[in-house]
């Protein structure tokens, strides 16, 4: 026989796994300190910049 498996604790403890990866996902994606965000910003404006100054009229 096999073993005997509450069903609503296997259910919570997907979620919960589930929330965890979520989490995770989460952190790499927003996680950027208001440093690396300026720095970024920064970036894309000297970007911007560089192609406007390109544009021919």
């Amino acid at each position: 026989m096999g073993e005997i498996v509450n069903l609503n604790r296997a259910r919570k403890a997907k979620a919960k796994a589930d929330r965890e990866v979520q989490a995770v996902e989460n952190r790499v994606k927003f996680g950027q300190t208001k440093a690396e965000k300026e720095k970024r910003r920064a970036e894309e404006e000297a970007a911007r910049r560089r192609l406007e100054g390109h544009r021919v009229e």
